[in-house]
């Protein structure tokens, strides 16, 4: 539908979506910088879903049965904040959309989670948003199938672009979402086949709508143009049995004689003398920022329009049980029960007592058995690796399209779709997903990790065959950089326990941060309890500490990861033997130890005795406990990789490769 047809047509729907337009019209023009375009052409899109379809209460936010919109297109950002200024969401005042991309802003270049209340996740890497929207389309689900329709009934609604699409995430994420057959979820896509490049057909000849129908889906279009043609399509979608597509054909750029349907319109101003032209066109006689009352006052009433519906939903809240109300505000929060506490302590007592000698993947396993009975928002499952992961225990059940009580997921060999899918759970509220994969495989993840991260969702991935010592299947499953990466991404703890009873710690804060990823790193191979003296105070929150002491002078300093712990150990007794005095320091999490006072990390490492790090990877990290914190280089040493793995059985990799107690003693004794 051309403008001239649609102001004719649909007055009131125009004046609207226009105030929507020239907020980002402006926004990105006062910033020099921002994508004005795809607001332009999604604007009737979003105006019908907000003014219809789309359940929510601008002035709660953060109500718990809201409907969940998703910007996965977040490079047009201003659409989200124009919606939620002119619907009345108490964050985003008209100073914060004049702040678009400036320094302290909310309204970030591109959606932040945090920043402002309605921003459901961080999009801009292109296929994440759609690919989170199944996570939060799976919680749905689940908390529907645990606390009630009359509790949670709601949709996932996601506006994507061709970009979007094309990224090979968005195809993990609908191959899952149909297999899944996830009635509420609906992606409005915004087919205006343009990229920075220029026109899809440069670099994409895919028929976008067979793709998702071939994955399950329902396929349905619209003019994205046509207020009653979009609210057709939408009110279609709300009644399909499974996931929907809604192929939304719009123009980039929308009303701009110079940049419609152009690259020009997708990352830059339209310019000056551009907008008064568009101003012209629009019929809009307002300066930047400002909003005719009568119209503002017509977006605050669609912001309330669910108003009617929370409040009945809060009455319903209220009529549960008070046990029950407050098992789903606490899950809601993010709020482990207080019992988790005493059943990582009952199992780290056992552990240290029996002493058993079994892979630290197997020992989450031994954990998970205790902790998910306790925790029954935990969320498992496994990225085609369920066996090897060790993730699922007995009591979960299988989560699927006839049984949404179930409580582990087989994401398939889709571990970019894994993870992005786990952040959403974890920001729609109420689930705590862990999910598994071989730690090399973190690199098909890791756009999601970084993005766990960046918006403080802590998410848990569990990282199994942690080393060299997955033995036999050579280099291309066996981590060497991989702690070091992970380790470099901020607001990350990286765990690597080396017996049941640190992998227990390892579960406690990871199920307990409120903010923090954890990637817990776990081996293939046995190992030893060195944990023997049970301590009900989790070790591991230090990040670092004393596991035996030297018995004499203090000489050398060994520090150890996971099963190399182990070896340090052995190279101790050795030491010892020879009146070396030997301090051994357990650091299952560098992160956590370096929030420590210095008066703590200064008591675990304190100046004088040479200093030894063993850990089967590569050495980046490790410098700073090595040469910092009063270290210096002529007193330090590491015991690890320098290269790629190879294929062979662990006990001689380990040989080859020098990572052995021998090896670190000789190395102690030349540094002293």
């Amino acid at each position: 539908m051309d403008i001239e047809t649609l102001r004719k047509k649909h007055p009131d729907h125009w004046r609207r979506a226009t105030a929507l337009r020239m907020l980002a019209i402006d926004a990105v023009q006062a910033a020099n910088s921002g994508h004005p375009g795809m607001p332009m052409g999604m604007a009737d899109v979003a105006t019908v879903l907000f003014s219809k379809h789309l359940k929510f209460d601008a002035r709660h936010p953060d109500w718990a049965d809201r409907d969940r919109f998703i910007l996965s297109a977040g490079h047009g950002s201003m659409l989200l904040y124009g919606l939620l200024h002119l619907t009345g969401s108490p964050d985003m005042t008209i100073d914060e959309v004049r702040n678009f991309r400036q320094w302290g802003a909310k309204t970030a270049g591109h959606p932040e989670y945090g920043h402002a209340k309605g921003i459901e996740t961080t999009t801009g890497p292109l296929g994440q948003g759609i690919a989170n929207s199944v996570g939060f389309a799976i919680a749905e689900e689940a908390l529907r199938a645990r606390f009630g329709q009359r509790i949670v009934d709601h949709r996932t609604w996601v506006i994507a672009g061709d970009g979007c699409l094309m990224e090979g995430i968005s195809q993990e994420a609908i191959g899952l979402a149909g297999m899944q057959k996830l009635s509420r979820l609906v992606v409005l896509w915004d087919n205006n086949n343009i990229s920075i490049d220029g026109k899809i057909s440069l670099s994409d000849v895919t028929d976008q709508k067979a793709r998702f129908a071939a994955s399950g889906w329902t396929v349905l279009s619209c003019d994205g143009h046509d207020p009653d043609d979009i609210d057709r399509a939408l009110t279609a979608a709300r009644a399909a049995s499974g996931p929907v597509l809604v192929d939304c054909k719009t123009h980039i750029g929308f009303g701009s004689p110079k940049k419609q349907d152009s690259a020009g319109a997708h990352g830059s101003p339209l310019g000056a003398e551009e907008i008064a032209v568009v101003r012209e066109i629009y019929g809009w006689d307002y300066p930047p920022f400002v909003i005719p009352s009568e119209i503002k006052a017509e977006w605050e009433a669609i912001g309330s329009r669910g108003s009617a519906a929370r409040e009945d939903w809060e009455a319903r809240l209220a009529a549960l049980s008070t046990a029950r109300r407050a098992e789903f505000e606490r899950v809601m929060r993010r709020e482990a029960p207080r019992k988790l506490s005493a059943v990582i302590r009952a199992l780290k007592k056992q552990a240290s007592e029996a002493g058993p000698k079994v892979a630290t993947r197997k020992a989450s396993e031994m954990v998970l058995e205790v902790v998910n009975p306790t925790m029954p928002e935990t969320m498992g499952g496994s990225a085609d690796l369920t066996g090897s992961n060790n993730t699922l225990t007995g009591d979960l059940g299988i989560f699927g399209p006839t049984n949404r009580k179930g409580r582990y997921i087989h994401f398939g060999i889709r571990e970019h779709g894994m993870a992005a899918a786990m952040n959403g759970m974890v920001l729609h509220g109420g689930l705590r997903p862990y999910g598994g994969t071989f730690l090399c495989f973190t690199d098909y993840a890791r756009g999601s990790m970084r993005l766990s991260a960046l918006m403080g969702a802590p998410t848990v991935y569990v990282m199994t065959h942690d080393s060299i010592g997955l033995g036999e299947d050579g280099p291309t499953h066996q981590p060497v950089e991989h702690l070091a990466i992970c380790r470099a991404t901020p607001n990350t703890w990286v765990f690597r326990p080396a017996d049941v009873v640190e992998t227990a710690e390892a579960w406690e804060l990871a199920l307990t941060s409120a903010s923090t990823p954890s990637v817990l790193a776990l081996s293939r191979q046995n190992l030893p309890t060195v944990r023997k003296a049970h301590t009900a105070k989790n070790l591991s929150a230090q990040g670092g500490y004393v596991l035996a002491e030297a018995t004499g002078k203090r000489q050398a300093i060994l520090m150890a990861t996971g099963s190399e712990v182990e070896i340090a150990l052995k190279a101790r007794e050795m030491l010892e033997a020879e009146g070396i005095g030997t301090r051994v320091v357990s650091m299952p999490c560098m992160e956590l130890f370096a929030a420590q006072p210095e008066a703590y990390r200064k008591k675990v490492l304190p100046a004088g005795p040479v200093r030894i790090a063993i850990e089967a990877g590569v050495r980046q990290g490790w410098d700073r406990w090595l040469l910092g914190e009063r270290g210096r280089e002529a007193k330090a040493a590491f015991v690890g990789m320098e290269g790629f793995g190879a294929s062979a059985p662990a006990p001689r990799l380990y040989h080859e490769f020098g990572i052995t107690a021998e090896a670190t003693v000789a190395k102690v004794k030349a540094l002293l």
